[in-house]
């Protein structure tokens, strides 16, 4: 297989450049412990900050999450207002930290559907530190990986394409201009993509664990990093074909 001068092929590294998490398991985690769901939510952020802090111990140059999908409307009203609250709080409380640590925030998704408030906030705290580089830390809110596929065919169909390909269709993908994630990592038990990131998963390890996401702690974050660093990464290659330095593993 020969692989196109245009896809965006995840480093060999032993260290992932990009991780992507799907941080489930905050509601079961919460009622194992008889406490609201919104116990769990919170706890859920304070993991993600712990998170951010191993990636950047390690180097890991960017961070995706996913905070809330398109089909996350269908919750409980009060649950989901509890949601964009916290995302908001987010947001205000932890942009200087943020920029403080040298770290690009980003989010993605259709914001469309979001509050006025969090839309301006969102666009301050990018702004702010759109030129930081020891880590991007991206949100996904209210994203869908088929909703990131469908504006991309509708931005091209906007500028008249007659005939799309595959670097047209990846250069409109939300976060187009970094690397596709080299591990994915879903917690919470649940073995599924759950329309994240779909055609940027093309050539991700995944790791799950049963761990629920408030639990997700930095021992099993090195036991995710572990098990990529003795993965062989083909790609669609044979053995043969890997470059010189993943031959030699």
């Amino acid at each position: 297989m020969t692989l196109s001068a245009t896809q965006k092929i995840p480093s060999y590294s032993e260290i992932p450049d990009h991780i992507a998490i799907i941080m489930d398991g905050n509601g079961r985690w919460a009622k194992q412990k008889h406490l609201p769901r919104i116990f769990g939510h919170k706890k859920g952020v304070d993991t993600l900050e712990n998170v951010i802090n191993f990636c950047l111990d390690e180097q890991i140059k960017y961070l995706t999450v996913f905070a809330f999908s398109t089909e996350n409307w269908r919750r409980p009203i009060e649950e989901v207002n509890f949601l964009m609250e916290l995302f908001l709080s987010l947001v205000q409380a932890k942009v200087t930290l943020y920029h403080k640590n040298n770290i690009c925030l980003r989010v993605i998704g259709n914001r469309n559907n979001l509050s006025k408030t969090l839309r301006e906030h969102i666009e301050k705290a990018e702004k702010l530190t759109e030129k930081n580089t020891a880590m991007t830390f991206t949100l996904a809110l209210d994203y869908g990986g088929k909703w990131d596929i469908l504006q991309a065919v509708n931005k091209l169909f906007a500028a008249e394409k007659k005939e799309i390909t595959e670097a047209d269709l990846a250069a409109n993908l939300m976060l187009s201009d970094i690397p596709d994630p080299d591990l994915y990592i879903r917690t919470g038990g649940e073995k599924r993509i759950s329309n994240f990131m779909l055609w940027q998963m093309a050539y991700a390890e995944f790791y799950f664990t049963d761990v629920l996401w408030p639990d997700f702690a930095r021992e099993e974050f090195d036991k995710a990093l572990n098990s990529f660093k003795k993965r062989e990464r083909r790609y669609g290659r044979t053995s043969e074909q890997l470059p010189i330095e993943q031959q030699r593993k």
